[in-house]
């Protein structure tokens, strides 16, 4: 293992203090909490405010969410380990400017555990929360168990629209429906090529043996639906593309938006060949992509590899994505 790292037990504090620095002009640290990130303007009164948080390792996301229309507060977890209760209550309390808070976060464990926590201890200092789960990752669950998916790049998409909708000074109820429907309009799939590793622990968490990929894994190396011979860019393309799609079963001429981000060991380059044979495969389905992001998006410390992220467009949606924002990651 060869990294950039001093002790890798103070890996987590020393990446905040450099993503705070390096991004002072959109967000600051809690004057309390070195695990709390802030958005230069959280807090901004009457308006709706917006929290998230996880585990690190996985940069941009989720620490580079934060900033004006997105994410006001994130709270910061160990590598691939939710944030504490207290941490996501600090968020909230910073977001807060009197309309109440919305809690966009993904379906794990501990995660689903500290927000509901941080919530009852927000309602006893008289803040309103809320919650929207995401649940976008097709792979790890059947559609008839759509509850049990976890949450992947697709809550890109859902803090980057109830930022958005917050910013129009809609209500907490409003904002929550809106990043209900932006989180229920996405799927993703992801594709494993090699593992990542724990500075901490110094050897890979998985194994994904050379020659082989695994479809469907999870950005901490939960195992996916089948691993078998890697294929060409083309044919993986289809692959992810075709689960993603079927799982959807859009009608023709919707419009959507594509977000292709790799897992932090792919070259660019091989994130553009994908997406091209994508795009291809979902206009031949009768769909108009009508925006995309392709780049390091949510990644997994050094894992090889990709994921896609379809989101269903509206006529509500499609001017809240288009929304100027002003944070690190997107």
């Amino acid at each position: 293992m060869q990294r950039f790292i001093n002790n890798p037990d103070d890996i987590v504090d020393e990446t905040v203090a450099g993503f705070v620095r390096a991004h002072s002009d959109m967000v600051k640290l809690d004057a309390e909490n070195n695990r709390v990130v802030l958005s230069q303007w959280a807090g901004e009164k009457d308006r709706v405010g917006i929290v998230t948080g996880g585990g690190s390792g996985h940069e941009p996301a989720f620490i580079g969410y934060t900033g004006k229309n997105m994410v006001d507060a994130t709270a910061v977890g160990e590598l691939f380990s939710s944030p504490t209760a207290k941490s996501f209550h600090d968020c909230i309390k910073a977001a807060n400017g009197g309309a109440g808070v919305a809690v966009l976060y993904g379906n794990y464990a501990g995660d689903n555990m500290n927000v509901k926590m941080a919530a009852k201890m927000a309602k006893r200092d008289g803040i309103e929360v809320k919650t929207v789960v995401a649940n976008d990752d097709v792979c790890s669950a059947p559609a008839t168990e759509r509850e049990k998916r976890r949450g992947v790049a697709g809550e890109i998409m859902m803090w980057k629209i109830g930022g958005a909708k917050a910013a129009t000074g809609a209500s907490l109820d409003e904002v929550i429906a809106t990043a209900q429907k932006a989180i229920d309009n996405c799927r993703s799939v992801g594709v494993g090529l090699g593992p990542c590793t724990l500075p901490a622990v110094g050897h890979p968490n998985f194994e994904i043996e050379p020659g082989k990929m695994e479809v469907g894994i999870g950005h901490h190396g939960e195992p996916g639906t089948r691993v078998e011979e890697l294929k060409t860019a083309n044919e993986v393309a289809d692959d992810m593309t075709r689960i993603v799609l079927d799982d959807h079963n859009l009608p023709a001429g919707t419009e959507v938006a594509v977000l292709v981000s790799g897992l932090g060991a792919t070259p660019v380059d091989e994130l553009y060949v994908l997406f091209d044979r994508m795009a291809s495969q979902i206009e031949a389905a009768g769909l108009k992509v009508y925006k995309a992001y392709v780049g390091n998006y949510f990644t997994s410390l050094e894992m090889v590899g990709a994921t896609l992220t379809v989101l269903a467009l509206d006529d509500e949606l499609k001017p809240l994505l288009d929304m100027d924002t002003a944070c690190p990651g997107f």
